[in-house]
C-alpha cells in the first residue's frame, strides 16, 4: 500500500468556499484563504479547489481565487472547474497550481489529455470523473459533466481507462449519489476505478465519519482522500484522521 494522502477540497463561487449536496443546495463554508491556510498547518498533504461555476457559467477559471490560495500554502494545489485548452491550463500554473483538472472538455475532446499530458507531464494532469448509477452501463455507473447537470451515455469506468490510456497521471471519480451527504464513499464505484487503473486514485464525495476515509482505503482501493464539508465544518481534523489511519495500519505522514 502507498502512503495515503489527504486532500481538503475547496469548491468556489462568488469567491467563497461553498458546500452542497447531491451538488445542490450550495451554502457557505467560508474564505478559500483562511481554509487553505489552517488545512496546512493541520497537515494536509494536498489541497484541492474546483470553480463549481465555470463550466455551467460558460467561463474560465477565476485566476484570482488560485493566485490567492497559491500565495499562502506550500502543499501541492489541483485546480479544475472552466480548464478546456492547453492554455487554460497553462494559466492556472502560472498561478501557482501544481496539477490541473479537468471533466467536462475531456469528455468533450479526448485528444486534450493526451496533449496536456504530453506538455505538461503526466503527473500534473487529473482527470476528474463524476458519475451516477445506472444499470444499463457495463460498469453500473454512467458519466455525467456540466457539474453533475448531464449524463453523456458513457460508462464511467471505462472512460476512467480510457483517461489513464491517454496520460492522466491521477483519476478522480466522484459519485453524484454521494456527494455532500456524508454517508460514506460509494465504495464500489471507487474500487471499480482504482480495479480499473494504475494511477492514483482520489476517493471523493460523502465522507462523514472516520471509518469512510478507512474504507475508502481498505474497501475502496483509493491512494487520495479528498472531503470537504467535514474538514470545513470542522467535524474531523486532519491530524485526527492521520492518527486514525495510521492506528489502523495505513500509512501517512504525520
Amino acid at each position: 500500500m502507498s502512503i495515503i494522502k489527504i486532500m481538503p477540497c475547496l469548491d468556489m463561487k462568488n469567491g467563497r468556499v461553498v458546500k452542497g449536496v447531491h451538488f445542490m443546495d450550495i451554502k457557505d463554508a467560508g474564505d478559500p484563504v483562511e481554509n487553505a491556510v489552517f488545512y496546512q498547518i493541520e497537515g494536509a498533504d494536498e489541497l484541492a479547489m474546483l470553480d463549481i461555476a465555470a463550466t455551467l457559467e460558460n467561463r474560465k477559471t477565476r485566476l484570482e481565487w488560485v493566485k490567492n490560495v497559491s500565495a499562502v500554502i506550500d502543499i501541492p494545489l489541483t485546480v479544475g472547474g472552466g480548464i478546456s485548452t492547453l492554455e487554460d491550463i497553462e494559466l492556472v500554473f502560472e498561478a501557482g497550481a501544481g496539477k490541473a483538472s479537468m471533466n467536462s472538455a475531456a469528455v468533450k475532446r479526448p485528444a486534450l489529455v493526451r496533449e496536456a499530458a504530453e506538455k505538461f507531464g503526466s503527473e500534473r494532469i487529473t482527470v476528474a470523473v463524476d458519475a451516477r448509477r445506472n444499470p444499463s452501463m457495463p460498469s453500473g455507473f454512467e458519466l455525467v459533466v456540466a457539474g453533475g447537470t448531464r449524463p453523456v451515455g458513457q460508462d464511467a469506468v471505462a472512460w476512467a481507462k480510457q483517461c489513464e490510456d491517454l496520460g492522466a497521471g491521477v483519476i478522480l471519480p466522484t459519485s453524484m449519489d454521494g456527494d455532500g451527504t456524508r454517508a460514506g464513499y460509494d465504495l464500489e464505484f471507487t474500487r471499480a476505478i482504482a480495479d480499473a487503473v494504475s494511477v492514483p486514485v482520489v476517493a471523493s464525495g460523502g465522507a462523514g465519519k472516520l471509518q469512510d476515509f478507512l474504507d475508502a482505503v481498505i474497501q475502496g482501493g483509493a491512494d487520495i482522500l479528498l472531503a470537504a464539508s467535514v474538514f470545513h465544518y470542522r467535524l474531523i481534523g486532519i491530524r485526527q484522521l492521520k492518527e486514525f489511519l495510521r492506528d489502523n495500519g495505513v500509512e501517512v505522514i504525520l
